[in-house]
């Protein structure tokens, strides 16, 4: 039994249904393993002509093609290769004038028939520095007019009817990553990269460096671990972002310890007011955990959670202290949460 065939889907039971669900995906799986099969050296002639592009790519389409190419021109976008959306009808009234002589325009269209499609290849071949299709048939019009012609071969939409963009509209979306990716592997493109194009994206943010977020210059509370307790407070206090921790150093600049405000606060509830006029080194903590210049945020970040601290102190390649990572800081980039320990710890 197909859901087709029962007049009220109602009746159908949930197994029905979810064997049908299945059906759809294992189908358009397999479209997926067939286009795999088919593809051959015109994949390599986009690649190319992409990658000699000196501009950007201009994906257009119409219907649900135009939706796979706003998702094509973001994962293009995003993965190092520069690309924009034009809308076809609105490119004939004016909207042409976005494509620059050094664009390589990407056409998408299953059947390479579309009107609109069609009315617009001899412009934009006109205007731009290539035009590559990106079509189910080999012989449309689209296909005989572009410089590559990506065509993916004859498909069955998995929609019941047989009618709704389905099958074809998951190979386009699997064909623009597989350019995408191969681009982006070609261009060398990193994990550094990546985090530039996405500074407000949770990936992005895991993968940023520490020198995105620490504190530095004058956000640091720097002195030295031969001056006294009461000395080191008594200096006045930094602008900007305050932090609980003090960073010493030895008398060559190199990080030697910390003493954060918590530690402060231990020598008055241990009546050890005595120590306020000793050199702060003796009630600091001596080579604390710290990480690296170059560090990425989601490992300091993990550093931090497992110690139970909350200060990290970022070094550089001589030990001296270059700047300072806060938990309260990490919390608000990457959305996280910390328990009470963590944030009180020091």
């Amino acid at each position: 039994m197909t859901l087709l065939q029962v007049h009220n889907p109602s009746a159908v039971s949930e197994t029905d249904r979810l064997e049908y669900a299945r059906q759809v995906l294992r189908t358009e799986a397999a479209a997926l393993e067939m286009v795999a099969g088919r593809l051959d050296d015109t994949f390599l002639q986009a690649v190319d002509l992409v990658q000699r592009c000196p501009g950007r790519v201009v994906v257009t389409g119409t219907g649900k093609s135009a939706d796979v190419g706003q998702k094509m021109a973001g994962t293009l976008n995003s993965t190092g290769t520069r690309a924009y959306v034009l809308d076809a009808t609105r490119a004939m009234h004016g909207d042409l004038g976005m494509v620059h002589p050094n664009d390589v325009a990407l056409v998408l269209s299953h059947s390479g028939e579309s009107e609109e499609i069609v009315r617009l290849l001899t412009p934009l071949r006109q205007l731009a520095f290539g035009l590559i299709a990106l079509t189910g048939n080999r012989n449309s019009t689209l296909a005989q007019r572009a410089d590559v012609a990506l065509a993916y071969g004859p498909l069955e939409e998995v929609c019941p009817l047989g009618l709704a963009p389905s099958t074809s509209t998951t190979v386009m979306i699997a064909l623009g990553d597989a350019l995408a990716f191969v681009l982006s592997r070609m261009r060398e493109f990193t994990h550094e990269d990546f985090a530039r194009f996405h500074p407000a994206g949770s990936l992005g943010r895991k993968l940023l460096k520490v020198e995105a977020i620490m504190r530095c210059g004058s956000e640091l509370r720097l002195a030295s671990a031969e001056a006294t307790v009461r000395d080191v407070f008594a200096q006045a206090r930094r602008r900007g972002r305050r932090t609980g921790a003090v960073i010493l150093t030895d008398a060559d600049g190199r990080l030697s310890g910390l003493f954060t405000d918590s530690d402060l606060a231990r020598l008055f509830e241990q009546r050890r007011d005595g120590a306020l006029d000793r050199p702060i080194r003796e009630v600091m903590t001596a080579q604390p955990m710290t990480v690296a210049l170059g560090t990425r945020v989601v490992d300091a970040l993990e550093l931090l959670r497992l110690r139970k601290i909350s200060e990290l102190p970022v070094v550089d390649a001589g030990g001296k202290p270059a700047g300072l990572l806060d938990i309260t800081d990490v919390i608000g980039l990457l959305g996280v949460s910390a328990s009470d320990d963590d944030v009180a710890a020091a």
